[in-house]
């Protein structure tokens, strides 16, 4: 059965063969509320707060932290709407953190993610979490458009509206109030996968709270309109991205968009908005190259290889598109889908031949077409000299690393990953890597130390223990590499029993 997805605007709509995926699985959300049950319970609030900041004595940012971290682990490596895709995670995190340098916690810990589906919505988790589905991306007409619908969310986390909404409730049981977390993350991702999560718990006080009050609505309005102002959009982006989805609603009375009805947008919301517009200059901000490029290729994945080929051919031939650069860029990726490596390449030697068609995921798809191809020593040379241009590419980190896998090029590749890991520490996909790296060597000590801090990386502390165990019995290493799993391990225990405490 063909499926329909909003796609650019919301009062066009296309179909596609293949029907959207569900928002979050149940799996998810019970980790989210087993991981609230695992530490103390924080004390209630007798009233809702005034102040963001005051929701703090309820809800520590250590408890929010750790929740965020339970749920956004089990997110990556179970829930199959996760958009594991280095190029669009790297860019909203470009975008968030320079929208968050701008807010009122500008040294405030946020991370970016995006889900694939194609319904508009984003949501705030705890601990600084935010998710933007691809059809937000997809839907919005400008950068700063999309910017406007990331400042809400940013302005949500500051000021703690989700602690402040659960700490509300007077002498509500601990079990509650998870469970109302529960159902706040659910209708936040997913609205109709609210109805499960309320299932058994305190369902009257939930339902009416499945949604943030208006008044922290009007709160992140106008909190996210000056941190849109202060990084440099244009303003007038969060009024017209909710102007259009309010007449979309109008439209499809029974088919209102995701983050409508989480979200609710009103009159008075809007006029609010334009009020303060009034006072603002006018000003005329261009969208950026990644901006565009990470759209063709959220659109090129869209429907099968041949409908998206055909589409962005229509753009090209009828000249409807805001970026040349980015319509040429998603026809290539389309005939990347299509298995035509001769038309993907020869659409990305006519961007390159182009004043604006450098980019690092122009020279990451060159390389990925090189390496499915078959033709390995190519596409390291592409990741290669890329890197040069731009250090900061995953894509180029990891196309690299994969093609010396492939050539056998161990020792290269062992001096790349410690000088990528120098950078980035914090990359589960590095040590994975790595410890493949480890293994074919037969070096058994290293591959599992690698795979211990992949796993302490993906909250799998378990795990991560045993691997440390069996490094210390693998009888290959020196001394001194010895000493390091010791001491590892040590601090690895040190922190399961201290885990282990906060739950009795």
């Amino acid at each position: 059965m063909l499926r329909v997805r909003y796609h650019s605007t919301m009062n066009r709509r296309l179909p596609f063969g293949h029907p959207p995926r569900r928002s979050f699985s149940r799996r998810a959300l019970c980790l989210f509320l087993c991981a609230a049950l695992a530490v103390p319970p924080p004390a209630l609030a007798d009233s809702l707060p005034d102040l963001g900041e005051s929701a703090r004595a309820d809800l520590s940012p250590q408890l929010e932290r750790r929740i965020g971290e339970s749920i956004m682990n089990d997110i990556r490596l179970h829930e199959p709407t996760y958009v594991d895709d280095p190029e669009v995670n790297d860019y909203l995190n470009r975008l968030g953190q320079r929208l968050a340098a701008a807010s009122t916690e500008p040294g405030g810990d946020f991370h970016f993610f995006a889900i694939r589906d194609s319904q508009v919505n984003a949501f705030a988790m705890f601990g600084g979490y935010i998710g933007i589905n691809t059809g937000t991306i997809l839907t919005s007409q400008s950068e700063s458009e999309l910017a406007g619908v990331v400042a809400h969310e940013i302005s949500h986390v500051t000021q703690h509206h989700l602690a402040r909404q659960i700490s509300s409730q007077k002498k509500q049981s601990v079990l509650g109030m998870i469970a109302m977390a529960v159902a706040l993350l659910a209708v936040r991702s997913n609205s109709q996968a609210a109805g499960a999560a309320i299932a058994g718990s305190e369902a009257a006080i939930v339902q009416s709270q499945l949604a943030f009050s208006r008044d922290f609505e009007r709160e992140a309005d106008r909190v996210g309109y000056d941190i849109l102002q202060k990084a440099g959009f244009d303003p007038r982006g969060m009024s017209d991205f909710f102007e259009r989805l309010q007449k979309a609603t109008r439209v499809y009375e029974n088919n209102a968009p995701v983050y409508m009805r989480s979200h609710p947008i009103t009159v008075e919301r809007i006029s609010d908005m334009q009020n303060r517009l009034q006072q603002a200059p006018y000003r005329q901000v261009r969208d950026s190259v990644d901006y565009q490029l990470v759209r063709a290729k959220l659109r090129a994945q869209l429907g099968t290889p041949k409908e998206a080929v055909a589409d962005f051919e229509l753009q090209l031939r009828e000249r409807k598109f805001s970026s040349e650069v980015a319509a040429r860029y998603g026809l290539a990726y389309a005939h990347f889908r299509a298995k035509n490596f001769t038309a993907a390449e020869r659409e990305l030697e006519t961007l390159r031949r182009q004043k604006n068609g450098g980019s690092a995921m122009v020279e990451a798809l060159a390389g990925e077409i090189k390496a499915t191809a078959g033709d390995i020593a190519a596409a390291a040379a592409i990741f290669r000299e890329a890197l040069q241009r731009f250090p900061t590419s995953r894509a180029l980190a990891y196309g690299y690393g994969d093609a010396l896998f492939s050539l056998r090029a161990y020792d290269r590749l062992e001096t790349f990953l410690e000088e990528q890991l120098q950078s980035y520490a914090s990359d589960p996909k590095l040590y994975g890597l790595q410890a493949k790296t480890h293994a074919v060597q037969g070096r058994k000590l290293q591959q599992h130390r690698a795979l211990a801090e992949m796993y302490v990386l993906q909250g799998r502390l378990l795990q991560a223990i045993e691997q440390l165990q069996f490094a210390q019995r693998a009888g290959d290493g020196n001394f001194y590499e010895q000493s390091v799993v010791d001491a590892r391990l040590r601090e690895l225990k040190k922190l399961q029993a201290e885990e282990a405490k906060q739950k009795k």
